[in-house]
């Protein structure tokens, strides 16, 4: 996983199927060329997968670059539009298909790891990371990230341990990481989040190497 020099990053930003929306009974995952090449990716696949219209808990597993996501939610077929311009269903795509559609409540995280310009941290310091829930863009009923559970690691995933968290805005957690000194960890740290919303909806993401000490 790159990080930028401005130390944040959205470890979604290359997933090839980063918007997923139900239109009509059917769970539709679309990466958009156009945003994959914004967000300076390369490609894009347009895939749709077949569900029951009524209500029900589903689980959706995603992996790009080593890092892994999985979550669990609540979908049910729509009944009104409720997706804006800017995130357009399929059916507008292609022409083919009008009916009722909107996002599903996947919550998606974005981190800021407050790196140094190398992307490392000091070894054998407290080390704060901000972690923000988000949702694609919808027009109404947004959920609110209500808990989030950090887990950090140091041997390369063979162990995790709990790292203190706590809510510092709208969506937005603090997690405080003690990196241990150097001569007792890998090079690397890694980081396993896990959120849930008002709505019930949760997320895991397994970052195997988020950052590396110095």
């Amino acid at each position: 996983m790159a990080l930028d020099t401005d130390k944040e990053t959205d470890t979604m930003n290359c997933i090839r199927v980063p918007l997923v929306r139900r239109r009509s009974g059917a769970l539709v995952l679309l990466a958009a060329a156009a945003t994959l090449l914004l967000s300076g990716c390369k490609g894009g696949d347009l895939v749709s997968y077949e569900l029951p219209a009524k209500s029900a808990q589903y689980t959706f597993e995603t992996e790009t670059n080593g890092v892994k996501t999985v979550w669990h939610y609540s979908s049910a077929k729509a009944t009104k539009v409720d997706t804006a311009a800017l995130s357009p269903c399929i059916g507008e795509l292609v022409g083919s298909n009008q009916a009722a559609c909107r996002p599903e409540p996947l919550i998606f995280l974005r981190y800021d790891f407050d790196l140094a310009l190398d992307n490392t941290a000091r070894a054998g310091e407290a080390h704060e990371v901000t972690v923000v829930g988000y949702y694609q863009e919808r027009l109404s009923d947004l959920p609110k990230v209500t808990s989030l559970k950090a887990e950090t690691t140091f041997d390369g995933g063979s162990t995790w341990h709990p790292a203190p968290s706590k809510a510092t805005g709208k969506n937005t957690f603090t997690t405080t990481i003690r990196n241990p000194q150097r001569g007792q960890a890998h090079k690397s740290v890694g980081l396993r989040i896990s959120a849930t919303d008002s709505q019930g909806n949760a997320v895991t993401q397994t970052i195997p190497l988020a950052y590396t000490l110095r």
